[in-house]
């Protein structure tokens, strides 16, 4: 793997900042939308006006007009000329970075993971795993991926089983994010996948005759194997095993596309420890699923063995101590490192 520019490392930098900023003072400009007024016999009275997920047109009584009511239709117009502003700059960050050697996502899959953000997947404790969350990760560390490793149409949305987040600010009300109707708001044809099983709820969504593909994952609790069903997110995930080792240690960064979206990730040595593990139960008809695996964590571990050798020795220990199967997993995945390419990290974990 090569490094990134370091212009390139610090225009991300940059766009991470400007999307956390952001974010965490999203106001009234932040909202699609206007204010419209209805009069009734001779007072008027003010309402707020957009479209919600699906293409819904709906409206939020805001108050009877009054002079203090002007002055909110006034602040916001302000607001989202700043917000436009706001919006200009990142963009301009992100052409910037296409034009170096960052890593991009798809437009397509960029489209789909922004309208999840805009949705407040993400605020609601989200975090995009997988192949889109391995791409995100190069610009993390300021490298870029061989591009074998980065080929995915998949998008693989995590979330815990819980109803609300608890690293969610105290500050934002109790929301919900309709997954399903944020989808068919793209209009680009997502239908959801029926299982086997036709009295069990999806859990994926795709486009009929394209790669595309959203798929919602929960941490597997004891033996469960029928999806679970989210309220906030009004949909049903899928269990599986050891997801819950890679979420309990998330970043936030930022997808690399046209606009620039704010997400969560897991951390970089988890995500690498992780693939380790799931490479090991993949079966026999997997075995390319299973390469995949091992290429990420290898180029993973590789660079970080190197810059930030303490992250994997903290993520194996993390692993380990959750029992003898783990370790099992762990030790035979990093054996399967070192056959292949001839990585050994003995000397971080030398004590073992």
């Amino acid at each position: 793997m090569d490094k990134q520019p370091l212009e390139n490392q610090t225009l991300y930098a940059e766009l991470l900042e400007q999307l956390r900023a952001r974010e965490a003072l999203r106001t009234i400009g932040a909202l699609e939308g206007s204010f419209v007024e209805k009069r009734v016999k001779n007072t008027y009275y003010l309402y707020f006006q957009y479209y919600a997920p699906g293409g819904t047109m709906r409206q939020l009584y805001v108050g009877k007009k009054t002079p203090d009511l002007d002055n909110l239709v006034e602040t916001y117009r302000s607001e989202r000329k700043i917000f436009a502003q706001e919006m200009h700059h990142i963009q301009r960050l992100c052409a910037q970075l296409r034009s170096g050697d960052a890593l991009t996502t798809d437009h397509a899959s960029a489209r789909v993971i922004n309208q999840m953000a805009e949705s407040g997947v993400f605020r609601l404790g989200g975090i995009l795993v997988g192949t889109h969350a391995y791409i995100v990760l190069g610009n993390v560390l300021g490298v870029c991926w061989e591009h074998a490793a980065i080929r995915t149409r998949d998008i693989d949305i995590a979330t815990t089983q819980k109803e609300l987040e608890e690293d969610v600010s105290l500050v934002i009300p109790q929301i919900d994010s309709d997954i399903p109707k944020a989808l068919e708001s793209l209009k680009m044809g997502f239908f959801p996948i029926p299982q086997l099983d036709h009295r069990q709820p999806s859990t994926s969504f795709m486009i009929r005759g394209k790669a595309l593909r959203v798929d919602i994952l929960t941490p597997q609790r004891k033996q469960q194997t029928n999806p679970v069903y989210i309220p906030r997110f009004k949909v049903a995930a899928q269990p599986l095993r050891f997801l819950d080792y890679l979420m309990e240690e998330k970043i936030q960064a930022a997808i690399v596309d046209g606009g620039g979206t704010l997400v969560n990730i897991p951390s970089p040595a988890r995500y690498a420890i992780h693939k380790l593990i799931v490479s090991q139960e993949r079966s026999i008809d997997a075995q390319v699923k299973k390469e995949k695996d091992l290429f990420q964590a290898n180029q993973l571990i590789s660079l970080l063995s190197e810059e930030r050798p303490g992250d994997i020795r903290i993520a194996v220990e993390s692993a380990i101590v959750r029992g003898q199967r783990w370790k099992k997993r762990v030790d035979a995945g990093l054996a399967e490192l070192e056959k292949r390419y001839g990585l050994s990290v003995r000397g971080i974990l030398s004590d073992r």
